[in-house]
């Protein structure tokens, strides 16, 4: 009986301070979290391991130099000598490293407690500081970071008692996510769509269902929107999108996507702000920003409810929608709910935090690390261009979702090993003015749950092509699966942090292979609906749907499908069944299509997008503003032929190449008047283009047949890569012929172009 008071008064202790802004006043005991003070000075807001250890807390991510403090007051009704624990720990300790990063001091009224905090425990726990004095009335707290290397505190507990504060795992759980209703009743609010998660998926279900009439809470853990695509994780958007069997898909996302020039990409490309005016923008999203899902109500086989915690300040909030949309990456909704699922258990990808450097006008010391991976500069690839990108990954076979603070930590001690290396070790002389300039310390994860659908898509379904009667959403990057690269684990194999890509060459990258709708509803939660990484597909075929626009043009569909539903009052299931023609007419619409309900007339605006093509919205050169031009996608083609886009100038939507002998392009030009006329082709020269590639010229009525040969290494004769390749006159209205041959080029034959223009 003794036992079963003492842990229900420990559960009423952690359950009480959820509630409570800034401090938890009883007689004699104040618990303080540190998400709620009313500064966080340089301290980061880290809410990314709230279901793994409990709860948010503040990160000191000063890259080695210390950050500023965070501060707030306590109102204390009882002055006296109180004991003081700080919930923290040691972050390299569970590695046995030297030295304690993490240090940081508590002040109290200006006064630093004498116990140095971070120095203890390999798992987070109370660390005790003392007896401290606390006056009647308001007291300021501070934590002052000591190191700039990631300090970590989520809570300070103040007793008279000398009672050590509860750490059992089991009571937290419980405090935060299935009995916050004792002490306090959850705000109540109601939609149409509940979507949780704020990156490019859930922004394009939230929109998308928003313009289509929808009332919709947007529901994202933190304070910007974008996920791995916003200023906090700089991935640049990838995956090509407005093309395919339905290229108005992905116009919601062209609005909000980045335009970054490399992975990681700079603070101001990633447009934070952009994001969030748009989101605001649309008066049937509610945006809800720094709440954590973390329990969901189901009636029978529907979700009816999803409570969210203010991240700040502890206030519980239940959304309760029609249906829900799952876009957390981690398929977190659909867990919770009882959702089928699967996760590889061996091999999976891992997660990702990039880096930046740069070079500053006079030299700049940087701290030795001790307690970071041992590292000189051969045990990983040199940082050039001043970053390090996507391939500083590690964890790929811990537990991406159990785990997730250790793998980001890790990721944490490679990156400052290695700068060390640049810095204090033998890549000093090199690095005198080397500065660190950031690190990201919200990791990137590629791979954990995926929610099982009607569909589950395979690598065979999508190499050999497999049409769907629903494929809609185009997936054009590559099958690309990472693994981590031997040269660079020999000294840390049970954890590599260097990935390699391999990139599957079955996915046409230009029109896209299109993914079923049946991928994005699961198959025994009837009104859930998923968007992201976490959708209905194997361990392969999300190497190539995986990537950012894509996952964005999947929350466009589903926004557009949530919408049928609410109208008809049917399932996801049922949107497939019953009304694929509705969706199909609904995907066919500008993204900018709205109605104010799901009752009222679509407008389309003035501003709606081009339509764009089957290979996607041009962004080349506009044939129509030369004369005389036809481009590549008005032409004929014979044999094997791949498009791109890599080398500019080009005509509309790209350029075609092919090696295969078989191949063969042919324009067909016609002549508006009587004249002489100066035959053309564009294209772009480059070193693995035809040396000798055959071009034909010949008549409608094949009264005039010419051959010229052309060095396609060499550089046009004229501007916009075009290149005469004979002169001809012509009739009114007759027709000319040009084409190329790849048999015996001795390279590539690029085709962009043909042109007769006036010889005069």
């Amino acid at each position: 009986m003794q036992l079963l008071l003492i842990k229900m008064n420990r559960f009423l202790l952690t359950l009480i301070a959820l509630f409570t802004p800034a401090w938890l006043l009883q007689a004699e005991r104040i618990l303080v979290e540190t998400e709620s003070f009313s500064d966080h000075g340089g301290w980061k807001l880290d809410t990314q391991f709230i279901r793994e250890m409990g709860s948010p807390y503040l990160l000191a991510h000063g890259l080695g130099s210390p950050v500023k403090d965070a501060t707030t007051i306590i109102e204390v009704k009882e002055g006296g000598s109180y004991q003081l624990f700080a919930r923290t720990k040691d972050w390299v300790a569970r590695w046995g490293a030297k030295g304690q990063p993490g240090r940081f001091q508590i002040i109290v009224n200006g006064t630093p407690v004498k116990t140095t905090f971070g120095t203890k425990g390999a798992q987070w726990d109370w660390q005790g500081g003392g007896q401290i004095q606390l006056k009647k009335g308001k007291n300021t707290l501070a934590l002052r970071d000591l190191t700039g290397f990631n300090g970590r505190c989520d809570a300070i507990y103040l007793t008279l008692n000398k009672e050590i504060p509860p750490n059992d795992s089991d009571i937290l759980a419980d405090w935060r996510r299935e009995l916050l209703g004792i002490t306090k009743k959850p705000l109540e609010k109601a939609y149409d769509l509940v979507v949780v998660g704020g990156g490019y998926s859930g922004l394009g279900a939230a929109i998308s269902g928003a313009r289509m009439g929808c009332k919709v809470a947007l529901i994202q853990d933190r304070g910007v929107l974008g996920g791995n695509g916003s200023s906090e994780v700089r991935v640049w958007a990838k995956g090509n999108i407005r093309r395919g069997k339905y290229p108005r898909i992905g116009e919601i996302i062209e609005e909000i996507c980045d335009h970054a020039k490399k992975s990681p990409g700079t603070y101001e490309e990633f447009e934070d702000a952009k994001k969030e005016a748009i989101v605001r923008a649309e008066k049937n999203i509610d945006l809800q920003f720094f709440h954590h899902a973390f329990k969901v109500e189901k009636q029978g086989n529907k979700v009816s409810a999803v409570h969210a915690f203010n991240v700040r300040n502890g206030q519980v909030t239940r959304f309760s929608g029609l249906l829900f949309v799952d876009a957390t990456g981690h398929g977190t909704i659909g867990f919770l709910a009882g959702a089928d699922h699967t996760m590889t258990e061996k091999g999976r990808m891992g997660m990702s935090n990039m880096w930046a450097w740069a070079n500053d006008a006079s030299e700049v010391s940087y701290p030795e690390t001790p307690w970071a991976l041992d590292l000189n500069m051969m045990d990983f690839p040199y940082p050039r261009d001043f970053h390090g990108p996507w391939y500083w990954e590690s964890g790929y076979d811990k537990d991406p979702l159990g785990d997730a603070e250790g793998i980001r930590d890790w990721n944490l001690r490679a990156v400052f090993g290695a700068f060390n290396a640049m810095k204090n070790r033998d890549g000093a002389d090199k690095h005198k003015n080397a500065k660190l300039t950031w690190v990201a310390y919200i990791g990137g994860p590629r791979e954990s749950r995926r929610l099982l659908g009607d569909v589950i898509l395979t690598e065979e379904d999508i190499v050999t092509k497999r049409e769907f009667p629903d494929g809609c959403v185009p997936s054009t990057w590559s099958i690309d699966l990472h693994y981590p690269k031997k040269q660079y684990a020999q000294k840390f194999p049970e954890n590599p942090f260097i990935s390699y890509a391999v990139h599957g060459k079955g996915v046409d990258r230009s029109y896209g292979y299109p993914v079923p709708y049946r991928c994005f509803y699961s198959r025994n939660i009837e009104n859930l609906f998923m968007a992201g990484r976490c959708i209905s597909v194997t361990h392969e075929a999300l190497g190539t749907v995986r990537v950012m626009k894509t996952c964005g043009m999947m929350g466009e569909v589903v926004g557009r499908a949530a919408s049928i539903c609410i109208q008809k009052d049917c399932l996801p299931r049922d949107v497939y069944e019953s009304h694929l023609d509705d969706l199909i007419e609904l995907i066919n619409l500008p993204g900018k299509a709205f109605r104010p309900t799901v009752k009222d007339k679509i407008i389309i605006p003035d501003d709606a997008m081009q339509l764009a093509g089957r290979y996607g919205a041009p962004n080349g050169l506009d044939p129509k503003k030369f004369p005389g031009v036809v481009d590549d996608s008005q032409a004929s083609f014979k044999g094997k032929w791949i498009r791109g886009q890599g080398l500019k100038p080009y005509f509309s939507f790209g350029y075609q190449y092919s090696s295969d002998p078989e191949s063969i392009a042919t324009f067909t030009l016609e002549a508006p008047k009587a004249g002489q006329y100066d035959t053309r082709i564009a294209y772009q020269p480059h070193p693995n283009r035809g040396k000798s590639v055959s071009v034909d010229i010949t008549t409608g009525d094949k009264t005039i047949k010419m051959n010229s040969i052309v060095n396609m290494t060499q550089k046009p004769s004229f501007e916009n890569g075009f290149h005469s390749v004979g002169k001809i006159t012509l009739r009114k209205g007759q027709k000319v012929m040009v084409s190329l041959h790849a048999k015996g080029s001795h390279g590539n034959v690029h085709v962009d172009a043909a042109q007769l223009h006036p010889a005069d």
